[in-house]
């Protein structure tokens, strides 16, 4: 009860990455700025992850749905992706899972249009299970006890009230279900947190600004990581939302971090 209680009494109030806007429009809010920063970028989206990861965004993946997947009582047969963006999360979903219905959603319409234009160019099985749609992953369209795995990768920080967005997923997964989340996070060790630094404040924004052509999106990416709960601070966020089990792994150097958890 007095967690249910801390949350409820702490829902509405800005902190941590919450409180980074990615242009600080005045009067708009950081859901409308991450979907305007999104579209924004959405051209160059796959190519600047491919850059900033080194190519190692698709073994993190990959180490975070095998993580996911042992934790599942069964197959799953309803899955949601929240913060889809070019879906390849969910395309990966759909290797694993290929009979399951795979629901992608995001607020960034620019996004969404990439993953649709890969979607079409798939077999009529995976046009018939895989669906994106623009969703606010604060007020979903969802009934509730809809999905057996809900996974977001790298949005939590993006969300506008993150306790919030933990208690929708909550809301519309079923008991026993499995949530995965993978966020970007910082190293804590002194020598691969001063590389890390460098790295993510200065060469990534450098990239950023000539490859997507948005000189602020990327340096927006550093801030609201540091801002951002991480490891201990994010898992207790999860159980304060009513998750069980809720534990974290971070991938070396420390700049990746899974979070899994489940509903009873």
């Amino acid at each position: 009860m007095k967690e249910t209680a801390n949350l409820k009494e702490g829902a509405d109030l800005k902190e941590g990455a919450e409180k980074i806007m990615p242009y600080g429009t005045r009067g708009e809010s950081k859901g409308g700025e991450v979907e305007r920063m999104f579209d924004s970028i959405a051209p160059a989206y796959d190519l600047m992850n491919n850059i900033m990861s080194l190519g190692q965004h698709i073994r993190w993946r990959n180490k975070a749905l095998d993580m996911a997947g042992k934790l599942l009582a069964t197959t799953p047969e309803k899955i949601l992706d929240i913060a889809t963006g070019t879906g390849e999360v969910t395309f990966a979903l759909h290797q694993r899972y290929p009979h399951a219905s795979i629901e992608g959603i995001d607020l960034s319409e620019g996004m969404l249009e990439i993953a649709r234009r890969k979607l079409d160019a798939m077999d009529s099985a995976a046009r018939e299970l895989l669906h994106f749609e623009r969703g606010d992953s604060l007020r979903m369209d969802f009934p509730d006890n809809a999905f057996d795995l809900i996974t977001v990768a790298y949005g939590v920080r993006n969300f506008e009230n993150l306790r919030r967005g933990y208690a929708e997923m909550l809301r519309v997964l079923r008991p026993g279900g499995v949530v995965c989340v993978i966020e970007l996070s910082q190293p804590t060790a002194a020598i691969p947190l001063a590389g890390y630094r460098i790295y993510t404040r200065g060469l990534i924004p450098l990239a950023g600004r000539i490859v997507s052509g948005d000189p602020r999106a990327y340096s927006y990416l550093h801030e609201s990581i540091e801002a951002a709960p991480q490891r201990d601070a994010m898992t207790d966020i999860m159980t304060q939302a009513g998750f069980n089990s809720a534990r974290w792994k971070s991938l070396f150097p420390g700049a990746v971090t899974i979070y899994t958890a489940s509903k009873s």
